[in-house]
């Protein structure tokens, strides 16, 4: 079986990403490490001083997910590479089950682990790619009823979580076939954060790549440990992200809809703001762009 790469996109989560790190040497199957750091200036650097085999790469300024994710797949040389966000730790043998789902299936281009919150939950982060009324459903209801029938469609919630291909994993932890993910381009840089992930598996399927789901992987997320910095901001990303998405693959008469969807995206923002405002004090210290996840 062959080793793989790790890249760690980091911005401000030291302590975490000492931890992630630890977890991913400790677990096997990984070779060289990249940590890409959004320009974090917290010690994120001098607290991997001495970590075997990790590159540490400051992009300058904070970049995004998907651009930051692009410069560490850049700066190694596997033909594997595990994606990953700094807030999480890997089971032993995580890495091992990923690549060994890429090595027995030469069609998939991607796959994800089964990915747990601290409290023990499964995090839905294999989804289908949903189609129009779904797509509305979910955004409408799923604020105020998480459970509504159209976002259990989307996030399969009902499905047992075999081993299966699906639409697209979170790139909260994802591993790539480098071949396949340069054919693509990689993670297109025009989304700062949320949605990179469903688009990149959205174009590996277009050239007709598959994406598989691998539950003897398992992974433990600390969901929001950065994006919860600036959570106001930070659902303004998601929500031009979808609309970023919604313009590429909305195709014929459907565009038409377009300037409904977008007055949509914009009212839901706003909803979000407001929900987020209702639910918890406002706290906003500063911009963050590690996070790699589709959707909420």
């Amino acid at each position: 079986m062959s080793g793989a790469a790790a890249v760690v996109v980091n911005y401000k989560t030291r302590d975490h990403l000492v931890r992630c790190v630890a977890s991913l040497r400790a677990g096997g199957g990984v070779g060289p490490i990249v940590v890409v750091d959004n320009h974090s200036g917290d010690g994120s650097e001098e607290a991997l001083a001495g970590a075997e085999a990790v590159t540490f790469l400051d992009t300058g300024a904070n970049l995004g997910f998907g651009a930051a994710a692009n410069r560490g797949v850049a700066a190694c040389t596997e033909g594997y590479v595990v994606i990953a966000n700094p807030d999480l730790e890997v089971e032993p043998g995580a890495v091992a089950a990923l690549v060994a789902a890429l090595e027995g299936d030469p069609g998939l281009a991607a796959v994800g682990p089964r990915i747990h919150t601290p409290d023990g939950r499964l995090y839905p982060s294999a989804r289908r790619f949903p189609d129009l009324v779904t797509a509305v459903g979910h955004a409408v209801l799923g604020l105020h009823d998480p459970d509504n029938r159209f976002s259990r469609a989307y996030k399969m919630a009902d499905w047992d979580h075999g081993r299966a291909d699906v639409d697209w994993v979170a790139g909260t932890c994802m591993a790539v076939r480098r071949s396949a993910f340069e054919a693509v381009g990689g993670f297109d840089e025009g989304y700062f954060m949320y949605v990179e992930d469903v688009d990149l598996c959205w174009r590996l399927a277009a050239r007709g790549w598959r994406v598989g789901y691998e539950p003897d992987a398992r992974v433990h997320h600390v969901i929001g440990a950065a994006s919860d910095r600036h959570p106001y901001r930070m659902m303004l990303e998601h929500h031009r992200s979808l609309w970023r998405f919604a313009r590429r693959t909305t195709t014929g008469a459907r565009r038409a809809l377009l300037p409904a969807v977008a007055a949509g995206l914009a009212g839901r923002t706003g909803l979000a703001w407001l929900h987020h405002a209702r639910r918890k004090p406002r706290r906003e210290p500063s911009l963050v762009a590690s996070p790699g996840s589709g959707a909420p």
